[in-house]
């Protein structure tokens, strides 16, 4: 007997799709994306740069490796909501602790699953991104577009994700010591600088550049996290009285701010990249695999005198990938080089960084 469906996603341009909910069963207004990951879907639920988004995965099979609490990438998960073709609620692997859905409606995380992710996926990188109601199968189609016209867009991702203290990493042996700028950072970040003897401190957004001086670390992160980079006002001036002071790393949306805050300017992709991609070093042409997570950009031509030049290239589109500034010790890059989940290629970053900081 076929189970009627309890669960749909109704877009804003009005279209609808059926199949059957996982996780929590809320009612969810959030940005639609995709993410063409094979695998990482623990890894996608619990980075916190996934804030205020619903995700489709463009893999088809979901859940099939359930949870493990050493996989996390943050404490709690703030993404919006899951979207995927076929949902495993019989984890086969040994380490899981929790199944995805579990973990989903602990933290009121509603998933939907039996939809065409395909059909969805070509729409988005067709049409581009919406906003869009995740409900019950019942609830019908104007009731839901008029919900999400009247559910304001959040522009607080940062903020809500940044720690509100600031905490310690530390490791044997250290030989540095690094601020990480916390927008939303990631555990694999923590864990790749804890790797090459970095005793780590990670403070809130919007901590002052004269507390962050005083502290006197050899380097200075800026991590990835959600949401437009001109949102994060208050980073964008702290890294703007930091330059030239600390040898500085960008990563993700720390990429854009620091762009904004020399002077340069970002836009928002048509459907964003989330995903594997190809990136191409300028300095001597060669091509790594990354893991992308992001929906803005650096315009390129904005670049011209601000003292940055562009280091990386996406190959794909031709999009700003990585900067620098070499009189100021100060690098980023758009992509996310503790590959969690993702390619490794991208780890010598996190090398680069040390050795900016043994100048």
């Amino acid at each position: 007997m076929i189970k009627d469906f309890d669960r749909k996603i109704v877009l804003e341009d009005g279209s609808q799709y059926y199949g059957y909910g996982f996780g929590d069963d809320c009612d969810k207004v959030s940005e639609i994306v995709f993410n063409t990951s094979m695998v990482g879907y623990q890894e996608i639920l619990s980075d916190p740069s996934n804030t205020n988004t619903m995700v489709v995965m463009t893999y088809p099979l979901i859940g099939n490796y359930g949870m493990t609490d050493e996989d996390d990438e943050a404490k709690t998960p703030t993404i919006d909501g899951l979207v995927v073709r076929e949902y495993n609620d019989q984890p086969s692997n040994f380490r899981y602790t929790k199944t995805l859905s579990e973990v989903m409606a602990e933290y009121h995380i509603p998933g939907i699953a039996g939809i065409d992710t395909r059909k969805l996926t070509r729409s988005i990188r067709d049409t581009g991104t919406k906003r869009v109601l995740m409900t019950s199968a019942s609830t019908p189609v104007e009731e839901a577009l008029e919900i999400i016209k009247n559910t304001p867009v959040p522009t607080d991702g940062v903020a809500r994700v940044s720690c509100k203290k600031r905490w310690y990493s530390r490791t044997a042996s250290a030989k540095y010591t690094v601020v990480v700028i916390d927008c939303g950072v990631k555990n694999g970040i923590i864990r790749e600088l804890n790797a090459r003897g970095c005793n780590v401190t990670v403070v809130p957004h919007n901590i002052d550049a004269a507390t962050l001086t005083r502290m006197n670390p050899d380097g200075v992160l800026v991590s990835n996290g959600p949401g437009n980079p001109e949102d994060a006002a208050e980073v964008i001036e702290l890294v703007r009285e930091l330059k030239g002071k600390f040898p500085m790393f960008g990563i993700g949306l720390g990429n854009l701010i620091l762009s904004l805050a020399y002077g340069a300017k970002t836009y928002k992709l048509k459907c964003g990249h989330r995903g594997g991609a190809a990136v191409k070093s300028l300095a001597d042409g060669k091509v790594i695999s990354t893991y992308q997570n992001h929906s803005y950009a650096v315009d390129a031509e904005s670049l011209c005198g601000t003292g940055l030049v562009i280091t990386h290239q996406n190959v794909m589109d031709g999009t700003v990938a990585g900067i620098e500034c070499v009189e100021d010790n100060v690098f980023a890059v758009q992509f996310q080089p503790e590959s969690a989940p993702g390619p490794q290629d991208s780890a010598f970053l996190f090398d680069k960084f040390i050795d900016s900081m043994k100048k």
